[in-house]
């Protein structure tokens, strides 16, 4: 496996304008490192931890105690799979969904609101607006309890 298939090139995006709309979930300092092409987001905190950011899921945890634990970690059980959402990726290579620039895979209907995990509800959008999107589903449902009935509001900023 070469794990740059799995990750987006994060040169010429303004990361912390991108990030910006996680303020509420993100440590106050971190570096960002790695992308996945699902745009979770691999994050270095001053203390030297790894975080990774779930855009889908809406959460954000420690993976490793630093990068050279990241490393290591990345090779044992599933958490490549899991991490770098292999599996689905392939699937999605092979159906012809191809990225460009500014581009990562998204979910069509989020598996937080009853979304599979498949190539039928994965497509291509721009960074940007994935991070915005979720960013603000996340916001708004964040403090309710399992199975409330919601209204998402959408800012257009």
């Amino acid at each position: 496996m070469n794990i740059h298939d799995y990750l987006i090139d994060q040169s010429g995006h303004d990361w912390s304008e991108i990030l910006s709309q996680w303020h509420w979930l993100l440590p106050r300092e971190f570096t960002l490192w790695l992308v996945n092409r699902y745009g979770d987001a691999f994050l270095v905190t001053e203390s030297g931890t790894v975080l990774m950011l779930d855009v889908g899921g809406g959460s954000i945890k420690q993976v490793a105690d630093t990068r050279e634990d990241f490393i290591h970690k990345i090779d044992e059980g599933n958490n490549a799979n899991d991490w770098l959402v292999i599996p689905l990726v392939d699937r999605c290579v092979s159906a012809g969904l191809t990225l460009g620039n500014g581009q990562c895979y998204s979910y069509r209907v989020p598996p937080l609101l009853g979304g599979d995990y498949t190539v039928e509800n994965t497509e291509v959008v721009n960074l940007e607006v994935h991070y915005s999107v979720y960013a603000q589903i996340h916001e708004q449902i964040k403090d309710l309890p399992d199975g409330t009935k919601i209204e998402l509001k959408m800012r257009q900023d």
